[in-house]
């Protein structure tokens, strides 16, 4: 294996999951925004780093060397986006998850109270809402 060899592999590694990433995020006027822009950096470090091997001169080599920093600064920037908007809408997930399963429990007791209150006096109107009985 040739020097260089393993760093070029774990490149075109990078590059083949960001071209996964980018075909599952949304076909809307921002994923292919950031879709499309992830797709141009997150794939041109492999190649640009196959040309650096490749160079004619030390200061070619490090020129070369310096596109792919660039380039992968810039998806690790595009990624950094990606995963807060993804985070962000993970917590707002939860808490929707939880505000649902919390009315349904309390929708449970209160039917269940209900229920209670119909056996004993044979009306279920006359229940107080009042949040001290739901949770007991």
């Amino acid at each position: 294996m040739a020097k260089g060899d393993d760093i070029e592999a774990r490149l075109v590694a990078f590059a083949v999951d960001v071209l996964g990433l980018c075909e599952r995020l949304p076909k809307n006027p921002e994923g292919n925004h950031i879709g499309g822009q992830l797709l141009r950096s997150g794939t041109s470090g492999a190649p640009n780093y196959a040309e650096s091997r490749a160079a004619e001169s030390a200061v070619d080599f490090i020129h070369k060397l310096g596109l792919v920093l660039k380039e992968l600064n810039e998806s690790r920037v595009w990624l950094e986006m990606i995963k807060r908007a993804t985070s962000s809408c993970r917590q707002r997930s939860t808490k929707f998850s939880r505000i649902a399963w919390h009315s349904a429990r309390s929708s449970l007791r209160a039917d269940a109270l209900r229920q209670r209150m119909r056996e004993k006096c044979g009306r279920a109107d006359l229940i107080i809402h009042d949040p001290w009985i739901m949770d007991h």
